[in-house]
Order: C-alpha cells, then sequence, then structure tokens
C-alpha cells in the first residue's frame, strides 16, 4: 500500500459537499500510517476548477484528468478514466470514495476490474494492527457489522455521508495539480440528463446545529416550541421517523437510517428515546444534547448532556434563559 486516494466527485466543475468529509478521514488515516494522501479528480473538459478548490486542503497531491468525454457522468467513461489513472496514487492505494448514488453506479465495477475487495456505506474506520476494519449498518441499521478486506487494507471503500467530520478551512497555500491525460473510448451507452433527487427545504447534513423532535412532544402544534429553540441557537428543525409518517415534517427533516444522516456540531434531541434507528443518523454529531423524561432512555447513552424530566418545562425555560442573553 503507497497511498492513500480520495477518489473526488464534482459536478460542472463544483465538488460535492461529501468529498470534504471524504478528504477528511483520508487525512486520518493517512496520519495513522504514515501514508501521503493524494487526490483523483476526475472532471470534464470545463470543469477543472473543482480540482483547483481540493488543491486549497492539506494533501501530498491532487491528480486532475480532464476529458470531454467525462462530462456529462457516464459509468463506461468514468471506470476507464479511474482505472487509467489511479496508477498515478501509487501501487495499490487505499482508495476512499463518497457514498452516493454515482459511486454505488461505477466502484463494484472499478474494484472487479482492480480484483480488489469494495467495502459500502462505511460509518466509521479504524487501524486495528495491520489491517482496517470498518463499521457499517446492517438490516436497516439496527446493527453495526465490523468487517474488514482479508487481502489487506489496499482496496475501496466508499464513506456514508455525515459520518465524517469536514476538514479544517484550506492552507493558505495551495498544493501541486498534475494533469494526467487518458484516452477515453466513444462510450455504447449515451446520457440522458443527470438523475436529480427531490428538492429538499433544507440539507441537514451540512446543518451545523439541529433541534430534532420525536414523539415525546406529543402534539404538532408543540412543533412552535422547538422551532423557537431552533431559532434562538440558530440551528435547523428535524424529526424523528415517527413525526414525519404523521406528516407534522416533511420528510427530509427525518434524521436516522431511512432518513438524513448528519453530523453537526450540536445536536439537541427532545422527546426522542434514542431507537438505534435514530442513533444511526446522527450519532456523528460532536455535541448530543438530550432531553427526555425517561432517564432510562437510550438516548442517554450517547449523550453528552442528558436532563431527564418534563420536556414541556424544560425548553421553555431554554428558551427564556437564550432569549435573555
Amino acid at each position: 500500500m503507497s497511498s492513500v486516494c480520495l477518489l473526488a466527485e464534482q459536478s460542472g466543475g463544483k465538488l460535492n459537499p461529501i468529498t470534504l468529509e471524504v478528504l477528511s478521514a483520508a487525512q486520518t488515516l493517512a496520519g495513522a500510517a504514515g501514508l501521503p494522501v493524494r487526490a483523483l479528480v476526475l472532471c470534464g473538459a470545463d470543469e477543472t476548477q473543482a480540482a483547483d478548490a481540493l488543491a486549497g486542503y492539506a494533501l501530498d497531491k491532487v491528480i486532475r484528468v480532464a476529458h470531454a468525454r467525462l462530462a456529462p457522468y457516464v459509468a463506461e467513461s468514468h471506470l476507464a478514466a479511474a482505472l487509467a489513472a489511479l496508477a498515478a496514487c501509487g501501487s495499490d492505494p487505499l482508495v476512499l470514495l463518497p457514498h452516493t448514488y454515482q459511486t454505488r453506479d461505477y466502484a463494484p465495477r472499478l474494484a472487479a476490474r482492480r480484483g480488489q475487495g469494495l467495502i459500502t456505506d462505511v460509518t466509521a474506520l479504524r487501524w486495528r494492527e495491520s489491517r482496517l476494519e470498518c463499521s457499517r449498518p446492517v438490516y436497516g441499521g439496527k446493527l453495526a457489522a465490523e468487517v474488514y478486506l482479508r487481502a489487506g487494507p489496499a482496496g475501496f471503500y466508499s464513506l456514508q455521508a455525515g459520518a465524517f467530520p469536514q476538514p479544517p478551512a484550506p492552507a493558505a497555500r495551495p498544493v501541486p495539480i498534475e494533469d494526467f491525460a487518458v484516452e477515453i473510448p466513444a462510450p455504447r451507452v449515451l446520457a440522458e440528463a443527470p438523475f436529480q433527487e427531490a428538492r429538499q427545504s433544507v440539507d441537514l447534513s451540512q446543518a451545523a446545529a439541529i433541534v430534532a423532535a420525536g414523539r415525546g412532544i406529543k402534539e404538532a402544534k408543540n412543533l412552535e416550541m422547538i422551532r423557537q429553540l431552533a431559532a434562538q441557537l440558530g440551528a435547523e428543525v428535524a424529526a424523528s421517523r415517527p413525526l414525519c409518517d404523521s406528516g407534522w415534517l416533511p420528510m427530509d427533516c427525518q434524521i436516522g437510517s431511512s432518513g438524513q444522516t448528519v453530523a453537526p456540531r450540536l445536536y439537541v434531541a427532545i422527546g426522542i428515546s434514542g431507537a438505534i434507528q435514530h442513533l444511526v443518523g446522527m450519532k456523528g454529531a460532536r455535541t448530543i444534547v438530550a432531553i427526555n423524561k425517561d432517564p432510562e432512555a437510550p438516548i442517554f447513552e450517547v449523550a453528552d448532556y442528558g436532563l431527564a424530566g418534563d420536556l414541556f418545562a424544560i425548553v421553555p425555560a431554554l428558551i427564556s434563559a437564550l432569549n435573555a442573553a
């Protein structure tokens, strides 16, 4: 294994935000193993600015592959470019990718063509002796499996959005960008318009602070209290699945294994018991505050600060204190 390689994702010259989360994981892994970090950016001929943005972060090198057949995305062309350009990352690199629709499309073929393993939907990484152990959700997020590649750590790993923090701000001096030329044959399929996910009112995966409500708030009208607290904290409002299933909040506000995965600096869970499906979506938060009347609720096992009591007394008191401050 010669390096840790980030296989970045971009569109129209703009980095997918999850790429920076994967970069943070790459920096941590490389630092622990004493390996260089290299980023590989595949882009269309007019989308080269994505590599410039990535070069501002703490990396050893950015390798840019620009070709007219890489825009719009076609799996066949992307695969050909990645296979050729990975040679510039050294022999048998450890490759990290964002776990996105695009990655799910071409990464299995990429790993198979290179004769290496692929572990998807990773939520945690750790070195243990000479192997890289990964956590990934199974059974709809009810359990977390601990897995690793038996052939060694060199291989492919796709990382779940919101599971890793973003790196510090870009450095003052950008790292070198190496342009890598590849030959990409005409694809056998034609590209249609890119798939568009349903537009969300807010991207909770990028929120710095979140106030989430659960069934403990009892009625939809009590969401106003949650919104007031969120406004005082400069936070976004989210919820557990039962509230979204009931139509109290849009489905894009749901946190959990069947909703969004988030990693904010502050996560305030109000009236949420802490079912494993919800914990999977928010346990990456830097600071977790839990408010629940049941002192035995599972949410307190992951909380940094816990308030066991009547939320209808605690939350208004918090709002008043924040107003006074």
